[in-house]
């Protein structure tokens, strides 16, 4: 293994070992790193001894070959953690990431649902009949409720739901565990969905998993299956299916919350963002969703009446 390989492994394991970094993020960071090493090794030039200069004309390349700005945004923020970790480690006694700037990106914001449209999706999904209609009902008001990411919703444990829980222990990316509230409407719909709970598992048997399904590999109801689900939800609701997504529920539950006066520390928290700037977002939609308020609503907006 050469030099620039040894360095790159050490600044791995640190990230999947101390930071709890998934395999997908630690393969993302390996991809990165190689493709620096190499092209540095084109400049006769390790990744240990880069200068700014070399990191620089790194990113230049990559601009030039296309990549996006979001894409280059997070190529720098790969450099950015790989030389704090150097010079965190006495590796080097500089950190030539440091006075780099970050690509100019737009940042899309988020789609939302209202609280009227949540409304009419929980409507709807009352009035589908028998043990489907009971977990959907669970589901929506349980995602609602919490703004867990999908993925987190359809591998909820049973005992998640044991004794009325106020709580919900939430294991989120990398192994992270985060407790979310769960408040009465949810927990009601928990309670109607429960005895019918069996009846959704193989052979009517128990299961480890709040939402089981008898058609899954995995034995619990699948990400996909429940986004189908939805979409077929919003449309008997009369909603714009392609609007309609677990994700967009998660989104609305942040939004909802914040424009509810909820404290921006508690929703990251909640939502189980490792850096608040990406809970920011949500300010922003309330921003803009605020000034489609008084474009439309305000009368000054309209022009003064005439008279």
């Amino acid at each position: 293994m050469d030099g620039d390989s040894l360095v790159i492994e050490r600044f791995l394991e640190m990230m999947a070992g101390e930071r709890g970094a998934s395999i997908n993020t630690v393969d993302a960071y390996r991809v990165d790193l190689r493709h620096l090493s190499d092209f540095l090794a084109g400049r006769s030039g390790a990744v240990a001894t880069a200068s700014a200069d070399d990191l620089r004309a790194f990113l230049g390349q990559l601009a030039k070959a296309g990549l996006s700005p979001r894409t280059l945004a997070r190529r720098l923020s790969t450099l950015r953690q790989f030389y704090r970790f150097l010079y965190s480690e006495g590796m080097r006694g500089d950190d030539p990431a440091d006075p780099l700037d970050s690509p100019r990106r737009g940042r899309p914001l988020p789609k939302v649902l209202s609280e009227a449209e949540v409304g009419d999706l929980l409507k709807q999904a009352r009035t589908v009949e028998g043990a489907e209609g009971l977990r959907l009902v669970a589901l929506l008001e349980v995602l609602y409720a919490t703004g867990l990411r999908v993925s987190e919703l359809v591998t909820l444990p049973a005992r998640a739901a044991r004794n009325d829980p106020r709580l919900l222990l939430v294991r989120g990316k990398g192994g992270r565990e985060r407790q979310v509230p769960l408040g009465e409407p949810a927990r009601e719909a928990l309670a109607e969905y429960l005895p019918v709970r069996r009846g959704f598992a193989p052979g009517g048997a128990d299961s480890p998993w709040l939402f089981p399904s008898r058609r899954s590999r995995e034995g619990h109801l699948t990400r996909a299956r429940f986004a189908q689900m939805l979409k077929k939800l919003a449309f008997d609701a009369k909603l714009d299916p392609a609007k309609v997504t677990p994700h967009v529920l998660r989104h609305a539950f942040a939004t909802h919350l914040l424009g509810h006066g909820a404290d921006l520390r508690s929703v990251q928290e909640m939502l189980g963002h490792a850096d608040i700037s990406t809970t920011q977002i949500y300010t922003h939609v309330l921003d803009e969703r605020l000034k489609a308020l008084v474009t439309e609503k305000h009368p000054l907006a309209r022009g003064l009446p005439s008279g």
